[in-house]
C-alpha cells in the first residue's frame, strides 16, 4: 500500500457536485493498494497514519500525531498513485491491485483508522471525484508498506 497524506485546515471530496465526505483539521489520505497488500498491510498502515507525528506542538515541532490534535482523515482511493511511468510516454498500472480486492482493503484501511478513534470521512471508490483541501505548511507524506 502506498498513502500521501496532507495535513490539512479542512478537506472535502465531491462526485457529481455532491459532496460526500468533508473534514476540518486533520489528514486528507490518498490510497493506492497494491496485488500484494493484505488486511495485516492496512492495519500496519492505519496505526502509522494515526500515530506518525507530523503535527505542530506548541513550540512549533512535529511532536503531535492525528491522534493528539483529535483530527480527523479523509481517505480517497487512488489508484494512480501506483503508476508506473518510467518507460513510455504512458502510464503503467500494473502496480495497482484488482478493483475487487483493492475496495475490501481500502474498506479495511478505513476501518482501521476508524477504529483507532479517528472520525472518517471517505471518497466513493471508482468514482470521478473532486477533491478540495488547504494543505497546512504545505505538509506532504509519503507512507508505505515494507515488502519482505
Amino acid at each position: 500500500m502506498k498513502a500521501v497524506l496532507q495535513r490539512v485546515s479542512r478537506a472535502c471530496v465531491s462526485v457529481n457536485r455532491q459532496t460526500v465526505g468533508q473534514i476540518g483539521t486533520g489528514l486528507c489520505i490518498l490510497l493506492g493498494v497494491e496485488p500484494t497488500d493484505s488486511e495485516a498491510d492496512a492495519r500496519w498502515l492505519a496505526n502509522k497514519v494515526v500515530n506518525l507525528r507530523i503535527f505542530e506542538d506548541a513550540a512549533g515541532k512535529m511532536n503531535l500525531s492525528l491522534r493528539d490534535i483529535q483530527g480527523e482523515a479523509l481517505i480517497i482511493s487512488q489508484f494512480t498513485l501506483l503508476a508506473d511511468c518510467n518507460t513510455g510516454r504512458r502510464p503503467s498500472f500494473t502496480g495497482a491491485g484488482n478493483p475487487q480486492t483493492a475496495a475490501l482493503l481500502y474498506d479495511h484501511f478505513c476501518q482501521a483508522v476508524a477504529a483507532l478513534g479517528i472520525k472518517v470521512e471517505r471518497g466513493i471508490f471508482q468514482a470521478d471525484m473532486l477533491v478540495s483541501l488547504d494543505n497546512m505548511g504545505p505538509a506532504t507524506f509519503i507512507l508505505e508498506t515494507q515488502k519482505s
